[in-house]
Parts: C-alpha cells; structure tokens; sequence
C-alpha cells in the first residue's frame, strides 16, 4: 500500500510533510505505515483518497505505483 502513496507523491511532486499538512493526518501516522509498523484505517485512506483523486481501492490494490487512474 504504501508504495501507491510513493507512487502518487511522485506524481504530484509532493512530500509526506507537504501531504500531512495539508490533509491533517500526522507526519507519525505516515512514518508508522511506511515503516510497516500498521496499515492505515479507512477514514486516514479516504482522506488521502480525496486529496490525491483517487478511489480507497487504489491504495490497496498491489503495484499501482506508476498506473494511477484519477477519479472523475
């Protein structure tokens, strides 16, 4: 999962900072999902889901790093 968040911060030009500012979800919470330490909970995806225009789907779907398909 967290490799589709690399995926669209790439995309975006974005960092993990720029992204938790802007979405409210702490640097920490982002830190612990790319350690593995937890997945994150639904409503921090469907955050992160709006914010980038994507589906929640897209997060837990294997290997979408460089196919995100954008939400219409």
């Amino acid at each position: 999962m967290y490799e589709n968040f690399l995926g669209l911060l790439e995309q975006f030009d974005k960092t993990p900072y720029q992204v938790s500012k802007e979405t409210g979800i702490s640097t920490a919470t982002l830190s612990n999902w790319k350690r593995g330490n937890y997945k994150p909970k639904t409503d921090k995806l469907k955050i992160l889901a709006d914010y980038f225009g994507v589906t929640v789907d897209y997060f837990l779907q294997e290997n979408q790093k460089n196919v995100a398909v954008m939400k219409k």
